[in-house]
């Protein structure tokens, strides 16, 4: 799987973390991405999470929500400390990461970014995210993805 290196699955061997890696084939311009995406693994969409890069009063910060639902922008002001949240500029998050739209990881990213996961990824034992490209992704326990991007876990998915 040499191929399939990422600085996120790089950080992941690195500190010794338990992860399997899951290849699919959908456009990222797909209607419904994130629950394609599960079904193209075999995986519960309750478990799949994606990540997207906002911007909480003008500060850069990840949130990682189920592909079930969407991103509360209020809650996630509100987790990060701040007023008001904003998608980021789709550009200025590949630079700021290191990854593509569609293949941006929660993990290795180029600059560290403050992150808050929905506090569902408790609710099981593993969880997907994005392995750092289109077309892969990975599994993990949920409290080492938090533990590994110093994540807030808060209540910012709306179903």
């Amino acid at each position: 799987m040499a191929s399939q290196g990422t600085p996120a699955t790089a950080l992941l061997t690195k500190q010794k973390v338990k992860h399997t890696l899951h290849t699919y084939e959908v456009s990222p311009d797909s209607p419904n991405y994130g629950a394609l995406v599960a079904d193209a693994i075999g995986a519960d969409p309750a478990r799949v999470f994606k990540t997207l890069v906002t911007e909480v009063d003008g500060a850069l910060t990840v949130a990682v929500v189920p592909v079930t639902g969407e991103i509360d922008l209020k809650a996630l002001a509100a987790a990060a400390g701040g007023k008001k949240a904003a998608m980021a500029d789709r550009d200025l998050a590949e630079k700021t990461t290191g990854y593509v739209r569609g293949g941006i990881s929660p993990l290795g990213q180029r600059k560290r970014l403050p992150t808050v996961i929905d506090q569902s990824a408790l609710d099981g034992d593993l969880i997907y995210v994005s392995a750092g490209k289109r077309g892969l992704q990975l599994r993990l326990a949920p409290a080492d993805l938090v533990r590994l991007t110093s994540a807030t876990l808060a209540a910012i998915a709306r179903a």
